[in-house]
């Protein structure tokens, strides 16, 4: 078989590859962001957790997000959505019980 064939015969399986693994990283992504939030919301306790950073977080998200809708790229586009409301929540937990 020709080299360049090859190599493009691992390429994809490496692009098939890492796009399945992009899923579960969609997935736990957002979710390694719910302890901060049941902290919050349930023990209702902020104490010492940055409202700065949290609110940063989110507003990188969402400049991630329009990322992912300019360039129609739905692994982005439903992890940042998902990280944006998780966010949004933990900046409101934090400035209402801190």
């Amino acid at each position: 078989m020709p080299n360049h064939f090859l190599k493009k015969k691992n390429k994809k399986k490496i692009e098939g590859t890492v796009d399945h693994l992009i899923y579960g990283v969609v997935i736990i992504g957002p979710l390694m962001n719910l302890p901060q939030l049941f902290q919050i919301w349930i023990k209702k306790n902020a104490a010492g957790v940055s409202v700065i950073s949290w609110a940063s977080f989110a507003l990188f998200s969402v400049i991630w997000m329009i990322y992912g809708i300019i360039h129609k790229e739905k692994p982005l586009i439903i992890m940042n959505t998902a990280l944006i409301v998780i966010q949004g929540l933990i900046v409101a937990g934090i400035l209402l019980y801190k």
